[in-house]
């Protein structure tokens, strides 16, 4: 079964967003409302129009992706008394939910821990042991993980 024509143009505009909100995060460890919310947004409307994609899957995966973060991000505030992940990330991963559904969530988390894990990796390799306590942009490898599920599908095992 091929997609409907427009699939193609939403897809280019959910990527050209994701870039943005990654070099944004990157640049100001920052994911700015402005792009995450009409992106959640966006991924309901696109989940009603694409047949086989029922929307209480969607809603359900908007949910549970912020939620997963958002109890994280609480946990870890509670457990070492600072921040550790920020609420746009959970807005983040809410939007990829929208827009894949929560049975698309684990893929989305897996690939964006293993691309933070080489990106950790590669900057000790560079700069030494320093970088090991240094924030990272957790918000650039969602928005790559998220485009590579959108694009190929879950993770198969």
């Amino acid at each position: 079964m091929t997609s409907p024509p427009w699939v193609l143009a939403v897809g280019l505009a959910l990527g050209w967003t994701l870039v943005c909100l990654g070099a944004v995060d990157l640049m100001a460890f920052r994911l700015p409302n402005a792009l995450t919310l009409p992106l959640l947004v966006a991924g309901l409307a696109v989940s009603l129009a694409l047949p086989g994609r029922p929307i209480l899957g969607h809603l359900a995966g908007a949910a549970l992706g912020y939620g997963v973060l958002a109890a994280v991000a609480f946990g870890y505030r509670r457990w070492r008394g600072v921040d550790g992940i920020g609420l746009g990330d959970a807005k983040l991963l809410g939007a990829a939910g929208a827009w894949l559904g929560w049975q698309n969530l684990p893929s989305v988390l897996i690939i964006a821990c293993m691309a933070a894990f080489g990106w950790v990796a590669l900057r000790y390799l560079v700069r030494g042991q320093k970088t090991l306590t240094a924030p990272i942009a957790f918000g650039a490898p969602l928005c790559l993980a998220t485009w590579v599920v959108w694009l190929h599908g879950p993770l198969t095992i």
